[in-house]
């Protein structure tokens, strides 16, 4: 499919072809909505100049998204319509772990830690129903990758910030830099904002480690021949590690640790890797729990839980668009 328009289409025509039921509504995932925009809302014209506004805050994934909602706007008319944000989870994140340390005219303009995979994070709560454990830590893994700390069902920190570059170290995304890297590139390299921005969010990471992929899949198949994957393997398992032990800090301990996305549900190496490093935490993997890679992966006599848990975004979604449109069964 060309772009999304294309999308839309294929989609109306595969409805239509099948003749499945009309839809009663639509849902978008909408990865920021700045800092006027928090909560998921139905999309309305104001919401819509909202999102273009915030536009620069997440420029890999809002435009695009934007130009699917006025596709599906034009394609499916009169019919409603959800904005789902994965700020959205965060967005009542304690002063001491959202504010940035920047001039008060920079927070004011909404410079902030704003966090990200908000929706996966909600599957995973919505997942223990009633019993969210009091101190839980979702490493959300995959091309791209957050640690977030939750207290009694509510984020309190989480390792991205401003964007969804920040953070752990991600398939082609940095993660955090020292803000002098950034300057010493701008002043040595001639970098303007679009080079910087290509440079961070596309070819850095673990594609940029390993010179090879941003895919973990392809640099295990690579790491026996090649140091430049298994220095990115590593480094990406020790960032993980590190921000857990963070997260665990903020928390005042932990009591279970659900890895999920892309990475964290199905790679069995990096799960190990990362909770042998967590052992002063109490840690400790049940290898043949871990290589099921479902479920409860932790051993019995770990004195944190550990699970593995499929993120449910798109259920998420549904769920939201279905409560906000007022839909009945």
């Amino acid at each position: 499919m060309a772009d999304a328009g294309a999308a839309v289409v294929r989609i109306g025509k595969l409805l239509s072809d099948r003749n499945a039921p009309h839809p009663a509504a639509i849902g978008h995932r909408v990865v920021h909505g700045g800092p006027h925009l928090r909560q998921h809302c139905t999309i309305d014209a104001s919401v819509l100049a909202t999102l273009e506004a915030a536009a620069a805050f997440a420029p890999l994934h809002t435009p695009a998204a934007l130009a699917v909602i006025r596709y599906a706007l034009g394609h499916f008319p009169g019919l409603p319509q959800v904005a789902c944000l994965d700020t959205c989870f965060h967005a009542a994140m304690p002063l001491v772990a959202s504010t940035l340390p920047l001039p008060r005219h920079l927070r004011a303009a909404g410079i902030q830690r704003y966090g990200f995979h908000g929706l996966s994070c909600e599957s995973i709560v919505r997942h223990y129903a009633s019993k969210v454990p009091w101190r839980l830590i979702i490493a959300h893994l995959g091309s791209g990758a957050s640690i977030t700390a939750v207290r009694n069902g509510l984020s309190i920190d989480t390792s991205m910030g401003l964007t969804p570059t920040g953070g752990l170290i991600m398939g082609t995304r940095s993660g955090d830099l020292d803000p002098g890297v950034l300057v010493h590139l701008m002043r040595t390299q001639r970098l303007d904002a679009a080079a910087m921005e290509d440079l961070v969010d596309h070819h850095s990471g673990l594609l940029g480690l390993s010179g090879i992929s941003g895919d973990m899949r392809a640099l295990h198949d690579a790491a026996a021949a090649q140091g430049d994957a298994r220095l990115a393997i590593a480094m990406f398992c020790y960032r993980v590690a590190k921000e857990l032990g963070a997260m665990a800090i903020a928390l005042g301990g932990v009591d279970e640790i659900v890895f999920t996305g892309g990475i964290g549900a199905h790679d069995v190496q990096v799960r190990a890797d990362v909770c042998a490093r967590l052992s002063s935490l109490g840690v400790a993997l049940d290898e043949r729990r871990n290589l099921r890679g479902i479920g409860l992966v932790s051993h019995d006599a770990s004195r944190c839980v550990v699970r593995v848990l499929p993120s449910q975004e798109d259920e998420q979604i549904a769920r939201h668009t279905w409560a906000l449109c007022g839909l009945a069964a």
